[in-house]
């Protein structure tokens, strides 16, 4: 369970690392916006899940790894459920205000949508 959770927390590092060099790296507001969801999700959540098994796995901590672990699952479920919505309502408030070019755009739903077409 240990190793588990090791590798459970080195690869959410390496999500967290990649999600950094998207915001540098990638041009625009909603390409960055991608990046930082899924450095949020790929890293957040599973360096959670991986600290929650390697708290699970050190029996010196007594009841207190019980509390550490379900404190970690808790909050990757949360982190989970509400960063993709909340990607999404930025992406939406940004794209209605016009606040951020729509530059590599290919195909706009949503504008033809609003258009009626």
């Amino acid at each position: 369970m240990t190793v588990l959770g090791a590798v459970l927390v080195a690869v959410g590092a390496f999500y967290e690392l990649v999600g950094a060099l998207g915001l540098l790296k990638l041009p625009g507001f909603f390409l960055r916006l991608h990046a930082a969801t899924m450095s949020c999700i790929g890293g957040s959540v599973l360096s959670l899940i991986g600290t929650a098994l390697l708290a699970l796995g050190l029996e010196e901590m007594g009841t207190q790894r019980l509390y550490v672990a379900g404190t970690c699952i808790v909050s990757a479920v949360i982190i989970l459920l509400l960063a993709p919505s909340g990607s999404h309502s930025l992406a939406k408030a940004a794209y209605t205000a016009n606040a951020a070019p729509k530059e590599p755009l290919e195909y706009d739903a949503l504008r033809e949508k609003l258009r009626g077409e």
